[in-house]
C-alpha cells in the first residue's frame, strides 16, 4: 500500500510557524521535530498511511515547539530560532507541494504591523502635545460685571429659579 500526504495547512507569526495537518479521526499520530525538518505520519479512519516530510525554511527550535491533537487535524505550533523574521514560504525549497497551502482564514501581514502601531502613537503623542499645550486663558473683558435693571427679563428669571418648591400634600 502506497503511502499519501496529509494535506497541510500554514500561517506565519513573529514567534511561531503553525502549520495543521488536516486528517480526521487519526490514529498511530508521529511527529518527529527537528531544527530544520519535520517529519508526519499517521493512519486516517480509512486506514490509510499518510506522510508528510518539510524541509524548513529556516532554523526552529524544536525543543521548544510543541503538537495538539484534535479529531479533525493535528496542529503543531514551531518556535522560530529568529523571531520577529517573515517566512515567505514553509519550505526550504521554492517549490510548492500540492499538498501544501497557506491557511488564510489564519494568515496575518504582521510585518507592518509595527508600522502602523508606532504611527498611531505618534498620532495619539500629537493629540496630548496639542491637548496639553499651555494657551493663555480667554480674556474675560466682554463680560458685563453688573447685575440686570429690576423688572427685565432676566431678573424675572432669576427670582423664578430661586423660589422655594413647594411642598406636596
Amino acid at each position: 500500500m502506497a503511502r499519501q500526504h496529509a494535506r497541510t495547512l500554514w500561517y506565519d507569526r513573529p514567534k511561531y510557524v503553525f502549520m495543521e495537518f488536516c486528517v480526521e479521526d487519526s490514529t498511530d499520530v508521529h511527529v518527529l521535530l527537528e531544527d530544520h525538518r519535520i517529519v508526519f505520519s499517521c493512519k486516517n479512519a480509512d486506514g490509510v498511511e499518510l506522510y508528510n516530510e518539510i524541509e524548513f525554511y529556516a532554523k526552529v527550535n524544536s525543543k521548544d515547539s510543541q503538537d495538539k491533537r484534535s479529531g479533525r487535524s493535528i496542529t503543531c505550533f514551531v518556535r522560530k530560532w529568529k523571531e520577529k523574521v517573515a517566512w515567505p514560504r514553509l519550505t526550504k525549497e521554492d517549490i510548492k507541494p500540492v499538498w501544501l497551502s497557506v491557511d488564510f482564514d489564519n494568515w496575518r501581514d504582521w510585518e507592518g504591523d509595527e508600522e502602523v502601531e508606532l504611527a498611531q502613537v505618534e498620532h495619539y503623542a500629537e493629540l496630548l502635545k496639542k491637548v496639553s499645550t499651555k494657551r493663555p486663558p480667554p480674556a474675560m473683558d466682554d463680560l458685563d460685571t453688573n447685575p440686570p435693571p429690576p423688572g427685565s427679563m432676566s431678573s424675572s428669571l432669576s427670582t423664578e429659579i430661586y423660589q422655594e418648591p413647594t411642598k406636596c400634600p
